[in-house]
């Protein structure tokens, strides 16, 4: 009797470590990397996606579009992400072929801290490059303040902040400047990384976002969920029509709204300074990088599945976390294009 009690609950043991262990073979990790800016958004998609399939489990790390072209290139990642689109060199440098998904598309804001001054700050093209390149200095430049009467702008050194590390958001600023200033383009140009003439470095959108927030008289640039999140205030910029225009949702679809009817293939285009009287001039896709050739089938059709939900479901969650979804043929070529990865 004993012998078969002893039998049974051997028989029961093994079986929950085999469930346990079958359950645990079941959960297949989607590891990524890169950047910053759509972290929020992306956060709240594989939060999301986690009720849709509980096996597909996401593990994303937030350290800028530079590490995560980085990693992806290595391929110690499935998939990087990147506000800035590949160069040629660089899809030659990978092991296969890549493909630029794009998710979404955000704006990056010019954010400031001036105490006693709130949200609409009107900046023009000329102004904000020659704040950057050192040339404006206080606050209350006569160039600043024409643009802006009756607001009283303090005569405060301005304390420029930029990023530190290798960012897609760096990229999309930086070729906005470099389209409307000729001597950005010639002494600094565009790209992840740049040589900055001044300014205090920070990592991540965070990490500029949390030097704004503490240094009086600051001035950066971040995604607008950041801005928002961080309850920072933020610029209104003079766009290619000549006006003055609040970042927002429906500013920054405006933006990809002529682009759209363009549309390259390979989705590798600049949303920067865009004509239109409503458009928000400093836009840019956000792209998930993803080998076409998949290494690992179970991992590559994970993937797959998350990037249809991502089209679908995914989309109608942008805009309340500040990001505009994809424009409708934009997003119908982007499903095309993922029929094309193979595990």
């Amino acid at each position: 009797m004993f012998n078969n009690i002893r039998k049974s609950i051997i028989a029961l043991a093994l079986l929950a470590v085999s469930t346990v262990a079958g359950q645990a073979s079941a959960e297949t990790l989607i590891n990524g990397a890169g950047a910053t800016f759509p972290y929020p958004l992306y956060s709240k998609w594989f939060s999301e996606y986690a009720k849709v399939d509980p096996t597909a489990k996401f593990n994303y790390q937030s350290i800028g579009s530079g590490g995560g072209i980085k990693q992806i290139t290595a391929q110690t990642v499935d998939f990087g992400a990147s506000d800035k689109f590949l160069t040629d060199e660089e899809l030659k440098a990978a092991p296969g072929k890549l493909l630029h998904i794009p998710t979404v598309m955000g704006a990056v804001v010019v954010t400031y801290n001036i105490p006693g001054i709130g949200k609409g700050l009107k900046i023009s093209q000329e102004d904000l490059a020659d704040i950057f390149l050192g040339k404006i200095t206080k606050w209350n430049d006569p160039k600043i303040t024409n643009d802006n009467p009756g607001v009283k702008l303090p005569d405060q050194p301005i304390i420029v902040v930029h990023r530190s590390d290798g960012s897609g958001t760096t990229s999309i600023f930086t070729d906005y400047l470099t389209s409307v200033n000729k001597e950005w383009k010639e002494k600094v140009g565009k790209g992840a990384s740049v040589k900055w003439p001044i300014g205090l470095g920070g990592k991540g959108n965070e990490g500029v976002a949390g030097q704004v927030k503490n240094i009086n008289y600051a001035i950066g640039y971040v995604e607008l969920a950041y801005a928002v999140e961080n309850k920072l205030t933020y610029a209104y910029l003079k766009n290619r029509d000549g006006n003055f225009v609040e970042p927002s949702i429906k500013t920054t679809s405006a933006a990809a709204a002529g682009a759209a009817k363009h549309m390259p293939s390979d989705f590798r285009v600049s949303l920067v300074n865009q004509p239109g009287k409503d458009t928000y001039p400093i836009v840019g896709f956000t792209w998930l990088l993803v080998y076409e050739q998949q290494k690992d089938p179970v991992k590559g059709k994970k993937l797959v599945e998350f990037l249809n939900w991502s089209m679908n479901k995914g989309q109608k969650m942008a805009s309340a976390l500040l990001y505009a979804p994809l424009p409708e043929n934009v997003e119908k070529m982007v499903e095309k294009t993922i029929k094309t990865i193979k595990y």
